[in-house]
């Protein structure tokens, strides 16, 4: 299972201590959410015995300029992520299978339908469940985003639309274990195995990724023949 982290300057702790920190509570993995942080990942992955993968969160204010720094970095990462949390953005997102992950859709002003719900289940892109406001809220707050929370359920799963589980940690004081996670999904409906699915969903889709990007293809999608030789 992998956990989604903001590290160093995006987040308060850098990249090795939360990966240290995550393996302590059982994750095979993290993946970096990198705005602006750059940590050494070859470096990392010698020296801690967990994974750490190279991603990339795209914040834009609006869908042109999310789409250009798609065409930029997904060549370059191996998780391409886009926040949403507006109507326009969480469309553009779901609408591109250069797109790995939707984050935040139901947050700010952004809501989610079955049309995103659909698009997203066609293009492959995974949409996130953020229990951060769950976790780290009270009150009417906490009230709202489990009420999100619970319809972005409905839909993914009337619609079938794949999703990963986050609990978006800005710090290793931040992290929670699976089975914590697993625990809160009751309260949104999804039952334990379903969270833990959505944790391992991080995992699947770098190893995904790391295959497309391997010498093994000779460009996107298409795999070198047994008998293709190098030019």
């Amino acid at each position: 299972m992998y956990e989604a982290v903001y590290a160093h300057p995006d987040g308060e702790s850098t990249a090795s201590r939360v990966a240290s920190a995550a393996r302590r509570y059982d994750y095979d993995g993290i993946v970096v959410r990198g705005v602006d942080a750059t940590p050494d990942y070859d470096r990392l992955r010698d020296e801690l015995d967990v994974d750490i993968v190279e991603g990339i969160e795209i914040v834009a204010p609006d869908p042109e300029h999310a789409s250009g720094a798609v065409g930029n970095y997904r060549p370059q990462r191996e998780l391409v992520l886009v926040r949403g949390g507006t109507n326009g953005l969480n469309r553009f997102a779901v609408e591109q299978p250069r797109v790995d992950v939707l984050t935040q859709p139901m947050a700010d002003d952004g809501n989610f339908n079955h049309v995103l719900a659909k698009a997203a289940r066609d293009n492959g892109v995974r949409v996130e469940f953020d229990l951060a406001p769950v976790l780290r809220s009270d009150g009417g707050t906490r009230v709202r985003a489990l009420s999100k929370l619970r319809k972005l359920r409905e839909l993914v799963e009337y619609y079938d639309t794949p999703y990963v589980v986050s609990a978006r940690p800005s710090s290793h004081l931040q992290l929670r274990a699976p089975r914590e996670l697993a625990g809160l999904g009751d309260v949104i409906g999804f039952d334990r195995e379903q969270v833990l699915d959505g944790l391992r969903e991080w995992g699947r889709l770098a190893e995904r990724n790391r295959e497309l990007m391997s010498e093994s293809f000779i460009a996107p999608g298409v795999e070198r023949g047994r008998y293709e030789e190098d030019t």
